[in-house]
């Protein structure tokens, strides 16, 4: 079969960042992992100073497109963790991140190559549409255009992000750009 140069990428990569996890579960977000990947996920769980008692730990994984999603899916089902899954631009494909707070739930969101996301002109078109419907200010479209960019997850994991004494430092950053 030859493959046409408009077909899309079959695998990518990403980055699953669990920030916040009490100790019980990482066993069981492990096996998650490792079912979800069909590879072992071996962690290196290490102490969150930001959330005292709780441990935090980073993985690479490679998969089919659109496995960040699928592992996003299958770590809120525990709504104490927090955690973040991107998966990296490929071929014909933008990138994606999944980011989940308690009390917030989960925020999805299109990233760029340098890992901006991306709010669609429909998506913003209909926050103009809906703005001016309901006679809207421009707190008010602030505000949506916040939640499209997943603001309020951002500052939230802001503290969970910042690296501490053995921790395996990955940075990801909403002000890259």
């Amino acid at each position: 079969m030859v493959r046409g140069t408009s077909q899309f990428a079959d695998a990518t990569s990403g980055v699953v960042y669990i920030h916040s996890s009490p100790a019980a579960l990482c066993p069981h977000i492990e096996w998650t992992l490792t079912s979800t990947l069909k590879a072992p996920a071996k962690l290196r769980w290490t102490a969150q100073p930001a959330a005292p008692g709780n441990l935090r730990a980073t993985t690479d994984w490679y998969g089919p497109v659109g496995t960040g999603g699928r592992l996003a899916g299958a770590l809120r089902d525990w709504p104490v963790l927090a955690f973040e899954v991107t998966e990296d631009p490929s071929e014909g494909v933008d990138g994606e991140r999944y980011s989940f707070v308690p009390g917030l739930g989960l925020w999805h969101g299109a990233t760029s190559a340098s890992g901006d996301v991306m709010v669609g002109e429909m998506r913003l078109r209909s926050i103009v549409a809906e703005a001016r419907e309901r006679r809207a200010d421009a707190n008010d479209i602030a505000a949506e255009i916040d939640r499209a960019l997943g603001t309020a997850w951002d500052d939230a994991l802001e503290p969970f992000r910042l690296g501490g004494e053995g921790a395996e430092v990955t940075w990801l950053r909403r002000d890259v750009g």
